[in-house]
């Protein structure tokens, strides 16, 4: 028999915590919803928040830059056109257009978010928007009527933009506001590329989705001031 005292069992050792799978979050950051700014789960990246650096330095804004820029070239070829429309002047109206995706898709690649990213996406925009319904107006290539409620509807955005900032009011852009991005665009698009039925329709679509956000926009930012004046 043996006389040895027996081993004392030791526990087993637990194993080490799992290390958050960097391949995982990468891939979750770089799915292709993420990426369209279809998933928009999670909060706000902490760069974009008020108070924080504008950083403009970035490779995101730099394409914000060469957009912002591109618009009075964009106005100038369409005005001095004889009909407003044309392969060029239509390509470099989308072009402009189809950047607000590009800088949002180098963003989310890059991890380069800033506080003067996403206050220059909406005035570009904004401006670009203004911009078409400029040369659709001088050119009557799409009913003046709905041009100019859309118009006013972007100046009135553009003020309560600023306004807000100004309050410390945080608006950010809704579904209706993000799904009336397209159809806008695309009527003017359409329109200066010789398809004004197809315009027309795009653009009543649009500018609905247009409206119900502006209310939206306008409830959310109430509430946040009503929430400021409370004791």
């Amino acid at each position: 028999m043996d006389a040895r005292p027996p081993r004392e069992q030791q526990a087993p050792a637990e194993p080490p915590a799992a290390l958050p799978d960097a391949a995982e979050t990468l891939r979750r950051r770089l799915s292709i919803p993420r990426l369209l700014g279809l998933d928009r789960s999670g909060p706000p990246p902490a760069q974009t928040q008020a108070g924080q650096p504008l950083r403009p330095w970035t490779i995101p804004n730099a394409i914000g830059f060469v957009r912002l820029a591109l618009i009075p070239v964009f106005l100038v070829l369409a005005l001095s056109s004889s009909d407003g429309t044309g392969a060029t002047i239509a390509i470099l109206f989308a072009v402009i257009g189809w950047g607000d995706y590009a800088d949002g898709i180098a963003a989310r690649v890059t991890g380069q978010y800033s506080r003067l990213g996403t206050l220059m996406d909406p005035i570009t925009d904004r401006l670009l928007v203004i911009s078409g319904v400029v040369v659709c107006w001088r050119f009557d290539l799409l009913p003046r009527w709905a041009l100019a409620v859309l118009a006013a509807r972007e100046l009135a955005m553009l003020a309560l933009g600023r306004y807000g900032i100004r309050r410390g009011v945080e608006l950010r852009i809704n579904w209706p506001g993000r799904l009336a991005v397209a159809p806008v665009l695309g009527s003017f698009f359409f329109a200066m590329a010789g398809l004004p039925a197809l315009g027309e329709a795009l653009l009543y679509l649009g500018l609905t989705l247009a409206l119900l956000a502006t209310a939206m926009y306008v409830r959310s930012g109430l509430r946040q001031l009503g929430g400021e004046q409370k004791p």
